[in-house]
């Protein structure tokens, strides 16, 4: 992919979630089943970096269950940020104050997102329906190679990708790229654009990942692939979730 078609879909998916935070926000009011899955094997003394962490829920759900290692959360808008810290700090009693969370704007599309992270490496590196958002390989590789550096030699990285395609219903709502200016060779294989019906009229950028193609990439960022299973919606098959640890 061009990078400055990559610009244009990262460009587009920032316009989105600004104009919508609010209302995407409100249907991100609890955990996916996934997620809970996932949260529900990590120690409550592990360190753990939550990327695109959104409006806190995940924060939430870590310290009902008694976490009390640390926690940073990572996201590019501005608004989920203060949704997160006014959660974090209405719910204060479930933490001890010398393990509250640290919420951090950082955009996860830029090559030096991770300078803002302390030096130390993290137990558990999350990252819930983020990794669809980045266009392009060339991102993609960079993006997780960096993550690949965060992580302790023992440590998890466990992400979700969205399997839209498993719903008609969702199928519905892809649009055709001339919409935004972009053709079909502009772009990608397995790249969607799709539109949002909740509070106005909005489109996003999401990759379509197979688990063969997951499995390539894991492959060439130093990953080996640990666990992978579906999950989430009526079929619990709307998100594809995987486990990774380092390839030593």
């Amino acid at each position: 992919m061009d990078s400055k078609v990559a610009q244009k879909l990262i460009e587009l998916n920032q316009q989105f979630y600004q104009t919508f935070a609010e209302h995407f926000s409100i249907t991100r009011q609890r955990l996916q089943p996934g997620v809970r899955k996932v949260i529900r094997k990590i120690p409550p003394t592990q360190q753990v970096l939550d990327l695109g962490c959104g409006n806190g829920q995940l924060w939430l759900g870590l310290a009902g269950q008694g976490h009390f290692g640390g926690y940073i959360g990572l996201d590019s808008n501005p608004a989920f940020l203060n949704q997160a810290a006014e959660a974090a700090y209405l719910n204060s009693n479930l933490a001890p104050p010398a393990q509250n969370p640290l919420f951090t704007l950082a955009d996860l599309s830029r090559q030096d997102w991770d300078c803002i992270l302390p030096g130390t490496a993290f137990d558990h590196i999350l990252s819930f329906a983020n990794l669809h958002h980045l266009p392009g390989k060339l991102l993609v590789t960079q993006f997780l190679k960096q993550v690949n550096q965060l992580l302790n030699s023992n440590g998890h990285f466990i992400f979700s990708v969205w399997q839209f395609l498993n719903s008609p219903r969702l199928s519905a709502r892809i649009q055709d790229w001339n919409t935004v200016g972009l053709s079909e060779d502009q772009v990608d294989p397995g790249d969607y654009l799709l539109d949002w019906r909740y509070g106005g009229h909005g489109l996003r950028y999401v990759h379509h990942y197979s688990q063969e193609e997951l499995l390539e990439i894991a492959e060439l960022c130093g990953f080996r692939v640990y666990d992978s299973f579906l999950s989430d919606g009526k079929g619990n098959n709307l998100s594809l979730y995987q486990d990774w640890v380092l390839a030593l």
